[in-house]
């Protein structure tokens, strides 16, 4: 859980033709692989807009709603019937990891942000992967396809619909 809430943490912000983006939409597959070499596989949809707004839309293994509205996340988990609402103590600005972003070859640069590092894959001002270790020593990979810049969103599309018989956890 941990390591999925980094990374929708982290994507609160995203980015264009890598500098310029204001919204961005895309299909994505996320490998997380632990110290032991053991991996968990999750694929779905994100949608993210700025200032900080996110959406991630896990489909597989099962289903997950991630949203993420400026200092608050709620995450909807339908197979257990449960709302999880939680304020973000530590915002990670992703235009500032991008801004800070060193390029090392033609498509792929690096960044540190609050002591993560991350690669950023990008071919062809598109969004390749991103990869980094979270705070449990996960290695996390997450490759995006389809991708949509620049579309036009609204932020209701980042208001979440809680059931009315859905447990709601304040965490």
């Amino acid at each position: 859980m941990r390591y999925i809430f980094l990374f929708a943490l982290l994507f609160t912000l995203s980015f264009s033709d890598v500098f310029s983006m204001n919204s961005y939409e895309a299909d994505f597959r996320q490998v997380v692989t632990n110290d032991k070499g053991n991996t968990l596989e999750y694929s779905g949809h994100i949608k993210a807009m700025k200032p900080q707004y996110a959406l991630w839309e896990y489909l597989k293994p099962s289903s997950k709603l991630i949203y993420i509205n400026k200092n608050m996340a709620t995450i909807i988990e339908p197979d257990l019937e449960q709302v999880i609402v939680k304020k973000l103590h530590n915002s990670i600005d992703f235009f500032k990891i991008i801004k800070n972003a060193r390029k090392i070859d033609k498509n792929k640069y690096v960044a540190e942000f609050q002591s993560v590092h991350y690669t950023i894959n990008i071919i062809d001002s598109d969004l390749k992967s991103i990869e980094y270790k979270d705070q449990l020593d996960n290695a996390i990979l997450i490759n995006f396809t389809k991708q949509v810049v620049n579309k036009a969103m609204s932020i209701k599309e980042f208001e979440p619909f809680i059931p009315s018989e859905y447990d709601l956890i304040n965490g």
